[in-house]
């Protein structure tokens, strides 16, 4: 199974358990303890996240903590609504084009701008053109702006002028199969832990504290893992996509697990925490 990135996982702690923006770190390596990650190692991630400025230190008496810095706390709690409800195009609906040209002075800045724009979902029909349904372009727009990208583009909404080769362009301006491999991944690994969980998940108020831990345990990593598929996906009409097309199998199942597992691995949270707060 497909670990997350320990950074990830810390992110998805404070985005669950911390309401008040705050975590402290006694409880933070607790909970990271409880997804089989050492102290050190823990530490060590904390610390170097608070060099980069993603974790402030909060100031005040009593235990150490630490809060996620706005900027990422809001494109993180941003990401939710397209993780949990996205808004899938249907056909017809108008497509978003990006035309960009960043300096050659600026190398950096084109990466960086190109990797936004993959991480939103847009593809790419040229080498300084990308598009996406039109759905995605506000929050593209908002985010590249936060990060001083949009003097390099200029965006246009429109319609695409060939509908008989609409399917034919999408397969070439995103790498469908692979997008699809990785839902079959997902389904592949989390597939028995619907079974396993749907008996166990109806009687999650009497879960005992192993029971709590179990579901915690899981149900981290679960999410951190599917956050990367809403922006991946853009949510194109499925009848532009293969058959057979794996995400709404890949969607479904992530929703059946997060209704059985969020609130025993709430339960556990609280009360690793409970004793730091």
């Amino acid at each position: 199974m497909s670990k997350p990135l320990l950074q990830e996982l810390i992110l998805t702690l404070y985005g669950l358990y911390a309401p008040d923006g705050l975590l402290p770190v006694a409880g933070l390596v607790g909970l990271l303890a409880d997804l089989d990650v050492d102290e050190g190692a823990a530490r060590s991630t904390i610390s170097r996240l608070k060099s980069k400025n993603v974790l402030e230190r909060a100031d005040g008496a009593g235990p150490v903590r630490y809060s996620v810095s706005p900027a990422v706390l809001d494109r993180f709690q941003a990401g939710d609504e397209r993780i949990f409800t996205p808004q899938r195009s249907e056909p017809g609906d108008p497509w978003a084009l990006v035309v960009f040209s960043v300096p050659e002075a600026e190398r950096k800045r084109r990466y960086e701008l190109r990797s936004e724009l993959t991480s939103l979902g847009f593809g790419f029909m040229a080498s300084g053109v990308a598009i996406a349904p039109a759905t995605v372009l506000d929050q593209a727009l908002e985010r590249l702006a936060a990060r001083g990208l949009s003097r390099y583009l200029e965006h246009f909404t429109g319609h695409y002028g060939d509908a008989a080769t609409l399917r034919e362009r999408i397969g070439q301006w995103w790498d469908l199969g692979g997008l699809d491999a990785q839902y079959a991944d997902f389904i592949d690994d989390y597939g028995p832990c619907l079974q396993q969980w749907s008996t166990r998940g109806k009687a999650a108020p009497q879960l005992d504290g192993p029971g709590r831990r179990e579901a915690f345990a899981l149900y981290v990593p679960l999410l951190t893992r599917w956050r990367r598929f809403p922006y991946r996906d853009p949510n194109i009409p499925l009848e532009l996509l293969p058959v057979g097309w794996r995400a709404p199998q890949a969607k479904m199942l992530f929703l059946q697990l997060h209704g059985l597992l969020a609130a025993p691995a709430l339960d556990h949270a609280e009360a690793v925490l409970a004793p730091s707060s």
